[in-house]
């Protein structure tokens, strides 16, 4: 928690560095792209970066952490922290990086509020960067370890072993080890990094879920095409579906991620639009193999029927576990899937057991659209869990 004498500081000022803090994460990132350019090229999202969503990221992440200090002073806001270091350890972060975004975050506070920061403030400020950093230095030290390996040694050379054209802009990649040794388990929900070398010589890095459960030889990533907008948005996916093909090699993190199913018997409810299906194919595929005996229900929305991806595997995967049923919202072609209602998902109107547990996957909208819809049939907030993939946007908007 915060010492006593930062905290009236940290009070005082979390509104004038709240009103900032986007022109801050601003000049932080040019700061740091000026000083070690290989971090854009090789680490971060040059997407993300472009369309400035990664800032609003970094930005919404501090602005929640100092808040919580504050109004929470005896709890810390591990769910965010986990989601954050997750990512991290997918990437292959290392506990000396926090000190090189230290000195760049620190520099651009001072360039933007000027005298503003006074010794005082600084301080105050600095504690709170440091107890937010080393909360995800410490997290991320168990999950290199969980995973057997040393810190930041997170990637290896897989093989591709298969591909599957889902829909028309989703392709399926089975992945092997090149020596034929077991890929190694994962948890249902998890993910991994996949980087590519781009023709410019950028090796960039996005995250997939696996889409499977593991055979202990393959695992399975699904991949969308990206298509909106110009720029560099959709670079990897679009290497992926351009060349990636049987007996290519591509670069594989260790799986990673907190969207996982839990252990028991309780209810759940999983929600995905789009490509979101994929943690939950995998969560799907865990259930029907264990023979689970639980109540499941399962939401999926999506442009189309033909747009679904994994549409045929996710029905009868549902039709395999006996407390199962699915819910399907298409905006247009019902005529091919008359079992499907019209429109966007819609969760007001499922019967729901009191104690269900609720995970979303899918674009931002989507995701607090179903979540508003549980919390007014009362399902609890913290019963609700959610992945996102790409900068986490939901902080800045809460």
């Amino acid at each position: 928690m915060l010492s006593e004498q930062s905290v009236p500081v940290v009070r005082a000022t979390l509104p004038a560095i709240g009103a900032n803090i986007g022109e801050i994460a601003e000049r932080f990132y040019t700061r740091l792209f000026a000083d070690r350019p290989e971090l854009l090229r090789d680490l971060f999202n040059r997407g993300n970066q472009a369309s400035g969503e990664q800032q609003k990221a970094l930005a919404g992440s501090i602005a929640a952490f100092a808040a919580a200090l504050i109004e929470h002073p005896d709890t810390r806001p591990d769910v965010m922290l986990s989601r954050i270091a997750n990512k991290h350890a997918s990437l292959g972060i290392t506990a000396d990086q926090y000190k090189l975004v230290h000195r760049h975050l620190f520099a651009a506070i001072g360039e933007v509020l000027g005298d503003a920061v006074t010794p005082e403030v600084a301080a105050a400020w600095d504690e709170v960067y440091w107890l937010m950093a080393n909360a995800l230095i410490a997290i991320e030290a168990r999950l290199y370890q969980a995973a057997g390996t040393a810190e930041g040694d997170v990637w290896r050379t897989m093989e591709i072993a298969g591909r599957q054209e889902e829909t028309a802009d989703a392709v399926s990649l089975e992945l092997r080890t090149t020596d034929g040794s077991p890929t190694g388990s994962f948890r249902p929900g998890q993910y991994v990094s996949v980087q590519v070398e781009l023709p410019d010589g950028a090796r960039q890095i996005r995250q997939y879920s696996l889409s499977r459960t593991s055979t202990g030889t393959l695992w399975r990533i699904t991949v969308k095409r990206v298509r909106d907008g110009a720029g560099p948005e959709g670079e990897v996916s679009s290497w992926l579906h351009e060349n990636a093909r049987v007996g290519d090699t591509i670069n594989v993190s260790r799986p990673f991620g907190d969207l996982v199913l839990p252990e028991g018997d309780g209810p759940l409810l999983l929600a995905s639009a789009g490509i979101g299906v994929t943690p939950m194919l995998s969560m799907l595929h865990h259930l029907a193999d264990e023979a689970a005996d639980r109540p499941v229900t399962v939401i999926h929305a999506d442009r189309a029927p033909f747009d679904h991806p994994h549409r045929d595997e996710q029905r009868r995967l549902v039709e395999t576990i006996p407390g199962a049923r699915m819910h399907l919202w298409y905006e247009e072609g019902l005529e091919h899937a008359p079992e499907a209602s019209h429109g966007r998902a819609d969760a007001t109107g499922l019967e729901l057991p009191e104690d269900v547990t609720a995970y979303l996957c899918g674009p931002l909208p989507f995701m607090r659209a179903v979540r508003g819809d549980l919390i007014r049939q009362g399902v609890p907030a913290q019963a609700i869990h959610y992945e996102v993939f790409g900068p986490d946007l939901w902080l800045g908007g809460e």
